[in-house]
């Protein structure tokens, strides 16, 4: 960690020493302190942006809330820990409202904190991220560009006839169960960009969205996810679960189960090797139209899960209505369940009613072992995070494989469906 750069926005100097002493317990000496937003900014303008903020939220003049939007709208920061004595539900609310902004909340620090707690997150970092900050261009940048290049498009283009198209690329996270096997991998939409390089799907999917190719997007993630299950079958003997984020509006396309059922045809995998994730959105409505696809996949063999639950526009009524046979858990719920009663309810209740409901459930944003350890007491989850794996490049998830399975990690068997 002695490579890290953090920025301590503290107005408390007998708190700010102490945090600076247990950053260079935890071997960080490139600390910039602040003691006002504005003598913080100043620093950022004077040395540049940091891997890590730490901010305190009640200050004299400009607070915590203000230092976190600039930090967002200046990209100034990889990643941020919020710190106050004020109650739980506050804390949870700042770190709502910064991953709103595209930052990413290492977590959320109660006064006084303690050199092993900050370890923790410093080690998240280091294990998200490389240890190597990369800022993206500032989001409103990112989304002009992109709507430049993206109007050249026509949505009914197909994928292989356009280079915009290949340079939207997978990378995958793992999912595993408490007993160590690899149950699948999530793909997830990056943009190799030729002049801005790696991006996330913050700086350019609401560009996509515009510009009318969230479809094709899609098409573009199950058509890659599908050829990384068969390339492992070929080699296994085993094809590797996947799971592709797909848009409600596809839902209602005559043709969405017939491509499905098509691609899984072409490649030559069985339909439950592919879980469909539907985002909840005011879109994700129970028609006629989008209730007979999902029912003529589910009857194929295919998975159906409810992402994000909770935390969208649905209701507990949507999982009556629709043929849903996973419900996944968001990282908000997760992040710091441990020390925090309320989240540990919520997260239980939907736990059991899954349960009851027989319904399988995915528990991501594992970060730490607190987390770990109080998804452990939930029963049977499969478990998604920076705690098991980050996000990686398929060449990257392989080796990732390969490594796990010298040291006894196994690639579950996809049971047969119901």
């Amino acid at each position: 960690m002695r490579s890290l750069t953090v920025l301590i926005l503290e107005d408390n100097a007998f708190q700010l020493m102490a945090l600076h002493q247990m950053l260079n317990a935890n071997q960080v000496f490139n600390v910039m302190t602040a003691h006002s937003v504005a003598s913080a900014k100043q620093s950022l303008a004077n040395r540049g942006p940091v891997d890590i903020a730490i901010c305190d939220l009640q200050m004299e003049g400009p607070d915590g809330l203000e230092m976190i939007r600039y930090l967002a709208e200046n990209q100034q920061a990889g990643a941020i820990v919020i710190l106050s004595s004020s109650d739980r539900s506050v804390l949870d609310g700042v770190a709502h409202l910064a991953r709103q902004q595209g930052m990413w909340v290492l977590g959320s620090l109660k006064k006084p904190t303690s050199a092993v707690a900050l370890r923790e997150l410093l080690e998240l970092y280091c294990a998200g991220s490389g240890r190597v900050i990369q800022p993206l261009s500032p989001a409103s940048d990112a989304v002009l560009f992109s709507l430049e290049e993206l109007h050249q498009l026509a949505p009914g283009q197909c994928i292989g006839e356009n280079r915009v198209f290949e340079q939207w690329i997978a990378h995958y996270q793992p999912k595993v169960s408490l007993s160590g096997d690899l149950l699948g991998v999530e793909a997830l939409v990056r943009w190799q960009h030729p002049r801005h390089g790696l991006l996330a799907p913050g700086s350019f999917m609401a560009a996509v969205e515009q510009a009318g190719l969230s479809v094709p997007l899609t098409w573009r993630m199950l058509e890659l996810a599908l050829t990384l299950s068969s390339q492992m079958m070929q080699a296994s003997g085993e094809p590797l679960p996947v799971a592709v984020n797909v848009v409600p509006a596809m839902l209602s396309e005559a043709y969405f189960a017939d491509g499905v059922l098509a691609l899984l045809a072409h490649f030559d995998l069985p339909a439950n090797i592919l879980t469909l994730e539907i985002v909840e959105s005011s879109a994700l409505q129970t028609s006629t139209a989008q209730m007979e696809s999902l029912l003529r996949l589910r009857m194929q063999g295919c998975k159906l899960s409810i992402d994000d639950f909770g935390t969208g526009a649905s209701n507990i009524q949507r999982l009556l209505q629709l043929p849903f046979s996973e419900l996944k858990i968001p990282a908000e719920f997760i992040r710091g369940m441990a020390e925090d009663g309320r989240k540990a309810a919520v997260v239980a209740g939907a736990c059991m009613m899954a349960h009851r409901m027989e319904m399988n459930v995915v528990v991501e944003g594992v970060e730490t072992v607190g987390d770990y350890e109080a998804v452990s007491a939930l029963g049977q989850p499969a478990v998604q995070g920076y705690f098991i794996a980050k996000p990686m490049s398929e060449a990257e998830l392989l080796s990732w494989i390969a490594e796990h399975t010298q040291a006894g990690f196994t690639l579950a068997r996809v049971p047969a469906s119901k």
